[in-house]
Formats: C-alpha cells, structure tokens, sequence
C-alpha cells in the first residue's frame, strides 16, 4: 500500500468512524436487544450488530476488493493475512455500553499483506479519536503522541489487566501474578481493550495484558502502539498473529521482557 492509497483510505475510514459514533449515541438509549454469545457475560447489543453492518456494508461498496474481520459475523473468514483486511469491533467494551454507558470505542485496524497500515480506536463518549499511519506516527485528535518512555521501569509502571489474571486460569499460576502485582505501581481496567491500548499509545498506561482477546480486539490498537514504539505478542513473546484469538501482551518495550519473564514464571 502506497502513502497514496493509505492516505485515501484513511482519510474515508475516518469519516465512516465518526458517522458510525454519532449514530451510536443518537440511539444508545433506545430499548436494547441484549443477548449473550460465548458466556452470559459475552454481550451483544443489537447496535454493535448494525454499526459492524454499517462499516461492512460501505468497505463492500468502496473496496470490493478487500477482506474484512468483524465481531459480529457479518465479515470474511481468513486464513491467509494476503491483501487487505479491515479488522473491525464496532462497539469494544459492549458490558460497558449497556451498563455505564461509557468508555466503550469503536476499533478498526487495516492491514495489507499482515502488515498494519491504519489504526483507529474512538472513543464514542469522549469524542477522542486515537488514529495512526503506518510511518507517519499516531495521534489523539489532533495531539501528536509521543514515543514510549524507553527508561520505563517495571516498578514504575502502570498495567491494564483485569482480575482473573489473579483467580485460578488457564495461562499463568494465579500466585505468580499476585507478586507481579505488588512488584509494579498500579493496575487498572477500563473494560474495553482498545481504549486500554489507546492508553499504553499515550503512554498514560505502560502495557496491557488479557488471558484472551481477538484480532478485532486490539487490532487498532496495536497499530497505534507500532507508531509510537510498543511491542505487541503473546504471553511467551512471540508476535501479535491477526488471525488468532490468543492471551495478550502490548506494552511499554523497555519493559516488554520483563513482563515476559514473570509470565513465563508461571506459565501451564
């Protein structure tokens, strides 16, 4: 993908972006059609689906062309990362949309040949777009975001992670993610990985682990840490692969390893 073709691109996901937001809370406080996927904890509301159908429907149009990964089923099924591929989540922290009503975003993440070429994460509520150009650097609104602290220490840190990393699971011994919780300065969860993602970008955060997200998930959100020098993988350090749903690490690399090695600690 040229700057050329990038550019246009990214210039008519943007557009779409902030159609789709305002649609979203011209009608967020309708009746909801709530119902549950995986656990009855896995919410989807009938927005998410039309807002995935709203952006499918236009990349249709527009860029017959491309592939597409979506939340909810209205995309491609892939098994090669060749071409284009917009990996979308309309609504990222749906829990949030239904009950607080905030701090849910909309992601989208646009690769050519599995390399990320745009990233967009929109905060709905707060009207903050985080977006990047692959080589052009990454951006909230209009605010250039600057590279990584590379002197972070792990001590010194702040990471995004939710509790079950300290209850019984199926990736690391509990008791190992106890000591690396007194080990950094903080831990916090928005409950949406994208704007968890948007943080570690601005650098407000310094990594973000998940026992499981999908490519949909952090797609955006990687792209954006890309630009401003985070490392994106999985739990044993290899490379983010945007076709697998997979525990997750993006952080901060001048603590990237260290994180590694408390994982692998306590590894299954």
């Amino acid at each position: 993908m040229n700057q050329q073709q990038r550019q246009k691109i990214y210039e008519t996901a943007k557009r779409w972006i902030y159609e789709a937001g305002a649609e979203i809370r011209e009608h967020m406080n309708d009746p909801l059609d709530i119902e549950t996927k995986s656990n009855p904890n896995d919410l989807v509301t009938a927005l998410d689906k039309q807002t995935e159908k709203f952006f499918v429907d236009r990349i249709h149009q527009a860029y017959p062309e491309h592939h597409i990964i979506g939340e909810e089923g209205f995309g491609d099924t892939l098994s090669s990362v060749d071409g284009n591929i917009w990996i979308i989540d309309p609504i990222d922290g749906t829990m949030n949309f239904v009950h607080q009503k905030r701090s849910f975003a909309i992601s989208i993440g646009i690769l050519h040949n599995g390399i990320g070429e745009i990233g967009f994460v929109y905060d709905v509520m707060g009207d903050q777009l985080y977006h990047a150009k692959r080589g052009e650097g990454a951006f909230k609104n209009e605010i250039r975001l600057e590279p990584l602290d590379k002197k972070k220490k792990l001590e010194e840190s702040i990471i995004g992670m939710n509790h079950f990393w300290l209850c019984e699971n199926r990736v690391v011994d509990y008791p190992v993610m106890q000591k690396f919780v007194r080990t950094v300065r903080g831990t916090r969860t928005i409950g949406s990985a994208a704007l968890e993602l948007a943080s570690v970008a601005e650098g407000v955060q310094d990594a973000y682990l998940a026992l499981s997200l999908a490519p949909w998930d952090v797609a955006g959100g990687i792209i954006l840490n890309q630009e401003v020098g985070g490392v994106a993988g999985d739990v044993d350090g290899n490379p983010w692969n945007p076709l697998e749903r997979a525990p997750a690490v993006v952080a901060n690399p001048a603590i990237h390893d260290s994180i590694i090695g408390f994982l692998k600690e306590g590894r299954k």
